[in-house]
């Protein structure tokens, strides 16, 4: 059977980094990997980040999404299924960083995915800056996400304090006794920056598992409290990329935007834009493409394309 893992984060926290990671390690103990991109947007930028991941022991694949929880559930079951005669010995699945995990667990515990395929591990990447202040939503998904975890990872140790890492700790312990949760999570964290693993470190991630713990459950995705809105062919430079990003962070009327990413060029190249509220990171990349991406809870469409990005919408 196929192992499968599930890589989760909260939106920034940094999964797609770690997972690169994760796939050069399993590359170089011979397996045969495949990343499933799992995204309810339309547009997968994290997609383009793993795409020098490519190669004879590696594909990428994207559940695309543009349409409404019940289908982009079947278009998961459904990429699975085409999936299994592949030969990949492993399958990463990297979802949104708004994800009901639940959902990974009802499709494969279905047949004929339960066939094929085994769980592996839950993994969840803790953001080590995470933001003082979260809304009730975010801080269900960041709660949920982890009880499942066999490990959590926390990012940005390297550079970040020791005392900022454990107020972020103490914001998911919280949020886990939000929704009623009891899981102790003292021995499931990782402070260890990733980026200094040795094999043991990846043979422990590779042994993490998974839990199944009990809260109070809610129906975030179907209650459309997030949303990610697309905006392609704008022609801006990264810095007035980054000018706009810090405005609409500050405009309550475009609702609550959470992270802003996306490409934009200049006379280098292109460059990744990812932002977050007080925070713009802009970094090299080899390829990209002329889009952007606004995330978030409540966001009102009409109030950021006429006031903000006038060119076209993918939705």
């Amino acid at each position: 059977m196929t192992k499968i893992d599930l890589i989760t984060g909260f939106l920034g926290s940094g999964k797609t980094t770690f997972i690169t990671e994760y796939v050069k390690y399993l590359i170089s103990k011979g397996e045969k990997v495949c990343i499933l991109e799992n995204d309810y947007g339309a547009v997968n930028v994290d997609m383009m980040l793993i795409s020098d991941l490519r190669g004879e022991n590696c594909e990428i694949e994207m559940v695309s999404g543009g349409c409404d929880i019940d289908c982009h559930r079947r278009r998961f079951k459904t990429k699975l299924i085409a999936m299994g005669m592949s030969g990949y010995t492993r399958v990463i699945v990297e979802p949104s960083g708004v994800f009901d995990v639940d959902e990974f667990f009802d499709a494969l515990y279905e047949s004929p995915l339960d066939n094929w395929y085994e769980i592996g591990n839950v993994i969840t990447v803790l953001d080590g800056d995470l933001p003082d202040e979260l809304s009730e939503e975010s801080d269900y998904v960041l709660a949920s996400q982890a009880s499942f975890a066999g490990k959590i990872i926390i990012s940005k140790t390297g550079i970040i304090s020791p005392e900022k890492v454990e107020a972020s700790v103490q914001h998911l312990k919280n949020a886990l006794k939000m929704i009623k949760c009891d899981r102790d999570i003292t021995d499931s964290l990782v402070f260890k920056d990733w980026s200094a693993y040795d094999d043991t470190d990846f043979e422990m991630i590779m042994r993490a598992g998974y839990r199944q713990e009990r809260f109070i459950k809610r129906q975030i995705m179907e209650d459309n409290a997030y949303s990610s809105k697309y905006f392609m062919n704008l022609s801006l430079s990264p810095e007035e990329i980054v000018e706009l990003a810090e405005k609409i962070f500050r405009d309550e009327e475009v609702g609550h935007v959470l992270r802003i990413k996306g490409f934009a060029k200049d006379g280098e190249g292109w460059k990744l834009i990812n932002s977050t509220r007080g925070k713009n990171t802009v970094e090299s990349i080899e390829n990209g493409q002329d889009v952007i991406i606004v995330i978030g809870e409540n966001i009102n469409e009409e109030k950021i394309s006429s006031c903000y990005f006038k060119n076209t919408m993918v939705s």
